[in-house]
Formats: C-alpha cells, structure tokens, sequence
C-alpha cells in the first residue's frame, strides 16, 4: 500500500509504535491505572492480543469474537470494576446499541453509568439491573482502523490511539523468542528487507509447509531483491555502530551511495515499517 494511502488509514493524533517494548510500554501504563482507555490498531499476526494477555493476566474481563451488544453488556454487568479487554469484535462498530454502549463504557470520569433499556425480561430472568454504575477501564484491539473509525470515531478522543506497526526485524526478533526452526529463522533474516508485510503467521505457516516436504519460501511474498536496502537495514540493526554517522561512513565505503543515498533508504524502510497493509 502506497504511502498516501497508509496515511489515509491513520487517524490525526494517533501514536505510531514501531516496537514491542514501546506497545508493552503502553500497556503496562494501562495495567497500572494511568490510561482510561487504549485503542490498539494493527495488521493481523503482530501478537497485538497476545502482548496484552501476557500483561494483565486474569485481571481483565476479555469479550470476543462474535460478542454481541446485549451480550457484552451481561459481561460487564457480571465483570464490573474489572479491567476490560474488546478483542476483534467487529459486529460491535456496526450496531447502534453496540456504539452507545461502548460510549457509556468508555467515558473519560472514573465511575460510568451503563444501561441496557430494552429485553427487560431478559435482563430481569437474568437477575441484572437496566443500568449499573461500573469503573472499569478499557483496551480495544482491532486490526482494522479503516472500521472503527467510520463507526465509532467519537472514541477516539476518549482515549489513546495507538496504530501498531512493526518492522519485519522487530517481528523477527520476536519471533525468535519462540520459534525453534533454525533453517527458517534464518531464511527470514537473510530475506527480512524483502517482506513488506510481516507476520508472526507466515514463521507457522513456513513449517507447516516445511514438514510437509513442500516448498515452505513460497509462504512469503518477497519484494524484488535491492542491495542498498538490504546494506541500510544490515546497518541499522549492527550495534558495533555507536552512531549514524558511523554507519553512513560505512555505507559509502561499501559502495552504496552518497549519505543522501542512506537516509533515503533509511526513510524509505522507517515508512514501510509504519505501514504497509
């Protein structure tokens, strides 16, 4: 996806995070009761979940799937004061009682009122209240901004938007905290500068295909081969160099070019790790 289109998908003031240790950041202010509410956008693979499972634990009432408004409000009803997490639950954006309820949930005052007028009977079999006050606080974890933003934009200034968008290296290094196939980790870092739409996935999918006897380098769409981006990304991620300029040296010595030649690589894959969907 070009540049101008990548832009078109990411809402004014949203904070791009390029790292895991900058979302776990995040989250963890999240954990400790300094943020209302984080709205966490990015590709499908990143283990956006995941990363905010490993971090609030059992604390937080989690409703996904295909949740729908009159469920969750029984969920937060039954999970009230308790840490909320609203993992990929599209059908909530495009119904009307799905965004008013998120509103009431997501109000900036610590204790909100939610209500639920309408199924009475239901709510009175089950024994839950119309409306109940509640200080949970909320994560909303979607991977596609395009849908939250046409449904529910006025959540946006009710909280942090946070547009998740990691290098194929950083996802790589993530990788290998779990991943134990040698020969594919290390395909993937010989070809990093090549995907320009990383994925946890594609690592599984390469050794599925791989135990099969079939040809696991076919799992990932590789861009054409370009020695200058591979030299600037080698470069980036060598920490034997202490600066930029440093590496700029090394980078004309090398033969790749003029200094304007590396920052322009270097801001070329700065751009394709911020977004490429």
């Amino acid at each position: 996806m070009g540049k101008r289109n990548q832009e078109a998908l990411r809402p004014a003031g949203a904070i791009l995070l390029s790292t895991y240790d900058a979302l776990e950041c995040y989250v963890r202010a999240f954990a400790n009761g300094h943020i209302n509410l984080l709205i966490l956008v990015g590709p499908p693979g990143l283990a956006k979940s995941r990363t905010v499972r490993a971090i609030l634990r059992d604390d937080a009432c989690w409703i996904e799937g295909n949740a729908t408004a009159f469920g969750m409000y029984l969920q937060l009803y039954r999970n009230r004061d308790r840490l909320v997490v609203i993992d990929d639950v599209d059908s909530l954006y495009s119904d009307r009682n799905g965004i008013r309820l998120l509103k009431c949930l997501c109000q900036t005052e610590e204790s909100k009122t939610v209500a639920w007028h309408s199924a009475a009977r239901s709510l009175e079999r089950a024994g839950i209240p119309r409306e109940f006050n509640t200080t949970s606080r909320v994560v909303i974890i979607c991977n596609d901004w395009r849908t939250l933003n046409r449904n529910v934009a006025a959540l946006q200034d009710r909280g942090h938007v946070l547009v998740f968008r990691p290098p194929a290296v950083e996802v790589h290094a993530k990788a290998t905290e779990w991943f134990r196939d040698a020969e594919i980790l290390e395909w993937f870092d010989a070809n990093l500068h090549r995907i320009p739409e990383p994925s946890l996935r594609l690592y599984l999918r390469a050794a599925e295909l791989r135990r099969a006897g079939m040809d696991w380098t076919q799992v990932v769409p590789l861009t054409p081969e370009n020695l200058r981006t591979r030299l600037v990304m080698d470069l980036k991620s060598n920490r034997s160099y202490a600066t930029e300029e440093s590496r700029v040296r090394e980078f004309v010595r090398r033969g790749g070019g003029c200094r304007a030649t590396f920052f322009n690589y270097a801001k070329r894959l700065r751009a394709g790790a911020l977004g490429s969907s």
